[in-house]
């Protein structure tokens, strides 16, 4: 059995980049991956979560006592801190709104989180050319509208390939409804959980809902650690930590949205918020994308202008940590592609070749392309989640959070029926409570949890 993002062979190589990126002494991780590569050990990171074959018994127990040795490497950084006092103190004073969050906006909100989920879910793991060349070969370049596979050359669909989980939901010819996704599972968990416990959540709180309503074949990458971790009752911070190589990866921004909309305006609390909920599988920048997304969110529903929206977010990310640096590179890149002075090709040329060889779910390239999407396109829905579909690293992440955020700040009554009215209102989820969930209905509940007027 081929079990992903959990093989000790696998997490060698994801844990040394790991280490890398977080700027760990080359020496010691240089000699532990000779020593991996001298024993038949691979030292790619497995795009995918797991190596083609499992290892040996004799290279797993090294790959075991390897692993031990790189968690020592694990240090504090003063730049980027993980507990929340010692982020605060880094932070500059939030900027305050007076609007309130309307029920269009929160609508807005989670349709539009659920069409850009919807547009990039069948071509997730499709690098940026694939995409191009089915999106042109069925006449969808620039990308206006959802996927589809009718009229797509036989040659073009056997070179890149749908997502065989997503494709024949997410097609536009076979959509009715939001087929289900962690993307929007994880919302409808937070929302539930907010409602629950409110400003006494804890990340225990959270690690029991996962337990309660989250299978573990359903969660990937720093959550499939984490919950095993929670198994081996490790406490918090310990369930992001060990072993957990993917500990900056995207799985922590993707629950942020409902954090941001219990908090209109509200960024600090928005953060703090999401904090809670990311500390549990995430570190570092893995958290700051969470809690990044959580301000953007809460800034989204009462803010005026896209500008208003990432300025109020920048305002909760460490100014010294790497996730800050993505997002000021995915800013100005936005800023010179909505000036034109880039083409879009440009633009997301400069952001690849930026994080070149980073992995495809990480944290930092993706929040420069959300940055970069929302500076250029932040008031036209369709044009934003193209872009960050067009990007092609994870797809119905980026295109989920940016149709969020996108939607949050114009609501659900300006966004084109095009990209709705396919959803019919309805999400499909396996979390307890029913196989659907009313958009609608959804949004309602958010609007009472943010204690704005119906």
């Amino acid at each position: 059995m081929r079990l992903t993002w959990a093989q000790p062979e696998d997490l060698v190589p994801a844990e040394l980049a790991a280490l890398r990126e977080q700027g760990a002494p080359e020496p010691a991780l240089a000699a532990v991956e000779q020593r991996w590569a001298d024993a038949g050990g691979s030292t790619a990171l497995a795009p995918s979560g797991a190596s083609a074959t499992p290892a040996s018994p004799e290279l797993r127990a090294l790959a075991r006592e390897l692993l031990a040795e790189l968690q020592l490497q694990q240090q504090p950084s003063s730049a980027e801190p993980d507990d929340w006092a010692e982020i605060e103190a880094l932070l500059p004073e939030p900027p305050t709104f007076s609007a309130r969050a309307t029920f269009d906006r929160v609508h807005g909100a989670w349709a539009g989180r659920a069409a850009g989920c919807l547009l990039g879910k069948p071509v997730e793991k499709i690098p940026r050319e694939g995409i191009e060349r089915i999106a042109r070969a069925t006449g969808n370049w620039p990308i206006r509208t959802y996927f589809t596979a009718r009229g797509l050359p036989a040659e073009i669909a056997q070179r890149w390939p749908w997502n065989r989980r997503s494709a024949p939901t997410s097609l536009v010819e076979n959509i009715d409804g939001m087929p289900e996704d962690d993307d929007l599972n994880f919302p409808i968990l937070a929302l539930d959980l907010l409602e629950q416990h409110g400003a006494d959540l804890t990340t225990d709180d959270v690690a029991q809902a996962w337990l309660a309503s989250l299978p573990a074949g359903r969660v990937f990458t720093a959550e499939r650690a984490a919950y095993r971790n929670i198994l081996d009752a490790r406490p918090v911070p310990e369930t992001a930590t060990h072993l957990n190589p993917f500990r900056e990866w995207i799985g922590a921004l993707i629950r942020a949205d409902v954090h941001g909309w219990a908090h209109p305006g509200d960024v600090r609390a928005a953060a703090r918020s999401a904090w809670i909920d990311a500390r549990l599988s995430h570190t570092r920048n893995g958290v700051y994308g969470e809690i990044w997304v959580a301000a953007l969110c809460a800034a989204s529903l009462v803010a005026a202008t896209p500008d208003e929206v990432l300025d109020a977010a920048d305002a909760v990310v460490p100014p010294a940590s790497r996730l800050a640096a993505a997002v000021r590179l995915g800013r100005a890149t936005g800023r010179e592609l909505a000036a034109g002075r880039l083409t879009t090709a440009a633009a997301l040329d400069a952001l690849h070749a930026e994080f070149a060889g980073m992995h495809w779910v990480h944290t930092l390239n993706n929040a420069a392309l959300i940055a970069c999407a929302l500076q250029a396109h932040g008031d036209d829905f369709g044009s934003a989640i193209a872009l960050a579909v067009a990007g092609g690293w994870d797809t119905d992440s980026a295109g989920a959070t940016v149709g969020s955020v996108v939607g949050g700040l114009i609501g659900a009554d300006a966004i084109d029926p095009a990209w709705t009215d396919p959803l019919r209102d309805s999400i499909a989820t396996s979390m307890p409570g029913g196989a659907e969930r009313s958009i609608r209905g959804l949004a309602e509940r958010t609007l009472r949890l943010s204690g704005a007027p119906a």
